[in-house]
């Protein structure tokens, strides 16, 4: 058979189904309570005090969502640092993940700031503290923030170089526009090394510092948890993490456009994951031992409860499904495995801002209001939309991207009866997929 068969013709996939309907209500929810918290301020839309200065959106929407984008510099030093091409399929959709996390991050801090007019300060070096924990994850954040849109701009260059058509006068800036985009993508190909590593240190050490700052809380919070060890378990749990939300998020967006799973490179990435879990498990049981409070955990308390939770279902019983090469090639119990990390990495932060802290003023208490679980409700539907928006107008995911115009697909489809036919650009070569029926007794065994 003469035909070829690797061309890219992007599925018509509509972006409003049933589910994303669903979504998108939710995400309009948080969104009217969101402006309301700006224009009202923290106190008629938290409950929030002077000994609970951070609740739910500092624990969730910044702290686990900090842990859960580290798919993006995993992947990009897997890929382009090691150069396991192999995983290429994995790298852009971790990319926007973490590009769109990391800046919804941002969005978590302002929310929860009380003066977040006043953001844009830590911006002014007359005004840096670099004593401050704060100082550094906010640096690191925000340059990292521009790392990530840096490293996916290759995927806008080469969703618009040759189709750039403006509306009315701004059509004699097209063929400016042509060029800067032909030059950015000609560039960022040589320089794409230098972020990749850039964003692995910056990632490295903010992560790690988001632990420092809880090292400071002494007293406030348990001893289960707190330790000088803290800045190195959040770092390790971010390695840890990384691919598992890769696999989580890749299953997920094929389910949802309907396209078969990455099945070899899943299936391949997941066997590293098992080693980065117990790394992180030996430092957590050493840290406890050392420290004098392992036996706690047998002491029967809700606390110790929450710890033994955290670490059975999040590293003990993934590291069990990784390791036996059988489970790693099933689809669902890859999703359960990596689904279990990923709630793990959510309870550990949990446990450390939230469940695990009690402050000097032992009368407090904390519980968060319906309108908080509203905005972070918002933000991850809001986060979802954007991911489906993106993945259904670039070329993101493998055999998914924008509607050809009719003369493109014209184009296209010539291409695939003529052998002889040539693409100009390639920039991008699918993993081969296998055949409907093969796919179909693939999935029965």
């Amino acid at each position: 058979m003469n035909a070829r068969t690797d061309v890219h013709i992007p599925t018509r996939t509509p972006f409003f189904t049933p589910g994303s309907s669903v979504i998108a209500a939710v995400a309009l929810l948080g969104g009217v309570v969101l402006l309301y918290r700006f224009a009202f301020g923290l106190g008629a839309t938290t409950n929030l005090s002077d000994a609970y200065p951070w609740g739910l959106w500092i624990a969730i929407d910044v702290a686990c969502g900090v842990a859960l984008a580290a798919g993006g510099f995993t992947t990009a030093f897997i890929v382009h640092i090691l150069h396991r091409e192999r995983y290429h399929p994995l790298l852009r959709p971790a990319l926007l993940t973490a590009m769109i996390g990391y800046t919804f991050v941002a969005l978590g801090v302002a929310t929860d700031l009380g003066r977040f007019w006043a953001m844009w300060h830590v911006m002014l070096p007359t005004m840096w503290q670099p004593n401050s924990v704060l100082f550094e994850v906010a640096i690191c954040v925000m340059i990292y923030v521009n790392v990530l849109y840096i490293e996916f701009l290759p995927v806008v260059c080469e969703r618009f170089m040759g189709k750039v058509h403006l509306p009315g006068p701004l059509a004699r800036l097209d063929h400016t526009v042509e060029r800067v985009l032909h030059v950015l993508d000609a560039t960022l190909g040589r320089v794409i090394t230098v972020f990749v590593v850039l964003g692995v240190v910056l990632s490295c050490m903010h992560q790690s510092s988001l632990g420092t700052l809880m090292v400071i809380a002494a007293g406030k919070l348990d001893p289960l948890w707190h330790t000088p060890l803290l800045p190195l378990l959040f770092l390790l749990s971010a390695f840890a993490v990384g691919l598992p939300m890769v696999i989580v998020e890749s299953l997920i967006a094929s389910r949802s456009f309907k396209l078969p799973p990455e099945r070899t490179a899943l299936s391949s990435i997941a066997r590293i994951i098992p080693w980065l879990l117990f790394a992180y498990l030996i430092v957590k049981i050493g840290d406890l031992f050392f420290r004098g409070v392992l036996p706690r955990l047998l002491e029967g308390s809700t606390i110790s409860a929450f710890l033994i939770a955290e670490v059975a279902f999040g590293v003990v019983l993934p590291i069990v499904i990784f390791s036996i090469p059988t489970l790693r090639r099933s689809m669902p119990w890859l999703f359960a495995g990596a689904a279990l990390v990923v709630l793990g990495v959510v309870l550990n932060r949990l446990n450390v801002f939230l469940i695990g802290y009690s402050p000097l003023d032992a009368t407090a208490s904390y519980v968060p209001a319906w309108t908080e679980f509203a905005v972070t409700a918002g933000f991850l539907a809001m986060m979802v939309l954007i991911y489906r928006a993106v993945a259904l107008n670039f070329a993101v995911i493998e055999h998914l991207g924008p509607s050809p115009s009719k003369e493109t697909a014209a184009e296209q489809l010539h291409e695939t009866k003529s052998p002889s036919a040539r693409p100009a650009i390639a920039p991008r070569q699918p993993t081969p997929r296998p055949a409907p029926a093969a796919y179909a007794n693939a999935q029965r065994r």
